[in-house]
């Protein structure tokens, strides 16, 4: 789209929720709309305040605008990184788009491997951002800006850093329900935000605290019909891990419109193509949201609301505790003459049994927060990474690319208060790197436009002043007590599960991974790096 006086012109891809009230500000001041979308609003705003918009944006979004006064390009992205954007670098200036394969696409920017993003990629199972598969290739800092001429940029420059709310977070003497309540109005804003559309908007309902928790606030909000979209998988059935029944509780307690759709083997075969045809970035998850996302589109809705982040916020995984926990006792024995040296040892058999690396890592792992998240997270050892990528590649990264110093760069400075500690690097690292970018490319596959109310930094800077309370409210009660009728005590106590598939027993022998000639599971986790290799060959293959 073109601005008013033909000077600037944007490429723009997500939402801007609160639009119409910057659009009915501009009116005010005397700005005349020719449409009634948000990306005219993008531009008027622009021509006002220029880069100074940015903060004022709540939604997800990633844009180009294109100044034919002075030949260059401003590159924006939120504050969570919830959508992608990308810059390649040529002789003769950039490419920008929102997929690496698009930039590889316009066959400018070179496809030799970044050697230090694929390293990343294989030691903690994302490619980490800034970096890309490739050299040339690199994401724009989520809630940052970049000015593009032809033959230069400036530097990628923060207009807000959502990993600033865990440092700042005050100590909080408020009472259980002050705290409540201050979570309950923060999390209606963010729904309410999140629902501004001109088209039904449904919700992925597994049978967890998030997304019961969004489908109940919805309600409460003034959602009168609720599309909810499960997928199960008959491998499931009968098993803590089939998501099918405790949603459909869920479903029932709020009156939703509930589909269940089963997931068969069969299925997911036929599907790889498409799969593999979708992503972007290699990933060693996303399948389940891509089948969520395929549910919904077979449903007719375009846009979904999904609970991705509620573990980050509410602190809703092991690692909470855990990481903690791991460094405390290593340093305990420490005190004892002799005895780090003894489990040393022991944890080094222990990577040899069981062909797991990482094992003989802990000792090092162990002395920081930063190494006991790799350790947790993490996907190899450096040591297997010549196998991983051969010997040229592999020899570069591991002159420059430690995991631990990976963990540390995304997130540091990290607050001393452990559990908010954790919080920064989960939503830095995993949420960013991983279940964001899963979300978007899984979604927009289907061209359906996935929504997370629970991954908002307006939402977090709402929360800030009692997020380091958060670790009293055990099994994200916080959140699943928001909503007017909450969420049942049987739920908030159940056992995590995840939102996961089988996709490791399907792979075991399938048709595509001996065509690859990629080897049968030997451990737990080799299935996901085999899924893995077989994106990495496949992704870029026409590259």
């Amino acid at each position: 789209m073109t601005s008013t006086d033909g000077r600037y012109v944007i490429a723009y891809n997500g939402e801007i929720y609160n639009y119409r009230e910057i659009r009915s500000e501009l009116i005010r001041d005397g700005v005349t709309f020719r449409t009634e979308g948000d990306t005219e609003v993008l531009l008027a705003l622009y021509q006002r305040l220029g880069v100074e918009m940015l903060p004022k944006l709540r939604g997800m979004f990633a844009f180009a605008i294109w100044d034919t006064v002075t030949k260059s390009m401003l590159v924006a992205r939120d504050p969570y990184g919830i959508k992608p954007l990308y810059v390649g670098r040529f002789s003769r200036g950039w490419v920008v788009a929102s997929q690496v394969k698009a930039i590889l696409a316009a066959r400018l920017v070179s496809a030799e491997p970044d050697p230090y993003g694929q390293a990343g990629f294989w030691l903690t199972g994302s490619v980490p951002e800034p970096r890309t598969w490739f050299r040339d290739i690199e994401s724009v800092p989520a809630g940052s800006w970049r000015r593009l001429h032809a033959n230069e940029s400036g530097p990628a420059t923060s207009f807000w850093d959502v990993r600033s709310s865990w440092l700042t977070a005050p100590d909080c003497q408020l009472s259980e329900a002050e705290v409540q309540d201050s979570v309950r109005s923060a999390l209606l804003s963010s729904v309410r935000s999140h629902l501004v559309a001109d088209v039904p908007v449904g919700v992925f309902l597994s049978g967890g605290i998030d997304s019961g928790s969004l489908a109940a606030l919805m309600r409460d909000v003034g959602c009168q019909h609720i599309t909810a979209a499960t997928i199960a998988f008959s491998e499931f059935h009968g098993t803590p891990d089939d998501e099918a029944p405790e949603a459909r509780k869920l479903a029932q307690r709020y009156g939703l419109d509930h589909h269940i759709r089963t997931v068969t083997r069969e299925e997911f075969e036929k599907d790889i193509p498409r799969i593999l045809d979708s992503i972007d970035q290699p990933s060693r998850d996303g399948v389940n949201t891509w089948y969520a996302a395929k549910v919904t589109a077979e449903l007719g809705l375009k846009v979904v609301i999904s609970g991705v982040g509620g573990d980050e916020l509410f602190y809703g995984y092991p690692t909470f505790t855990r990481l903690a926990s791991l460094v405390a006792n290593w340093r305990r024995l420490g005190r004892v003459p002799g005895l780090q040296e003894l489990a040393s040892g022991m944890f080094r058999v222990r990577a040899r049994v069981s062909r797991n690396a990482r094992w003989a890592m802990l000792p090092q792992c162990a002395e920081s927060l930063y190494g006991a998240y790799y350790l947790q997270r993490g996907f190899f050892a450096p040591s297997e990474l010549p196998a991983l990528m051969g010997q040229e590649l592999s020899h570069i990264a591991l002159g420059g690319v430690n995991p631990i110093d990976l963990v540390r760069i995304a997130a540091e400075p990290i607050p001393a208060d452990s559990a908010a500690a954790v919080g920064r690097m989960e939503s830095t690292l995993y949420l960013r790197n991983q279940l964001l970018r899963d979300s978007d490319w899984a979604s927009m596959a289907h061209s359906v436009e996935l929504r997370t109310p629970l991954v908002d930094a307006w939402l977090l800077r709402d929360l800030e002043p009692v997020l380091r309370t958060f670790g009293r409210f055990k099994g994200k009660s916080l959140l699943a007590r928001s909503p007017s009728t909450p969420l049942t005590d049987e739920l908030i106590r159940r056992r995590k599960s995840g939102f996961g598939s089988p996709i490791g027993k399907w792979l075991a022998g399938s048709a595509i991974v001996r065509d690859l000639g990629v080897p049968n599971p030997t451990r737990s986790s080799v299935w996901m790096a085999q899924w893995a290799q077989v994106l990495g060959v496949m992704t870029y293959r026409s590259a």
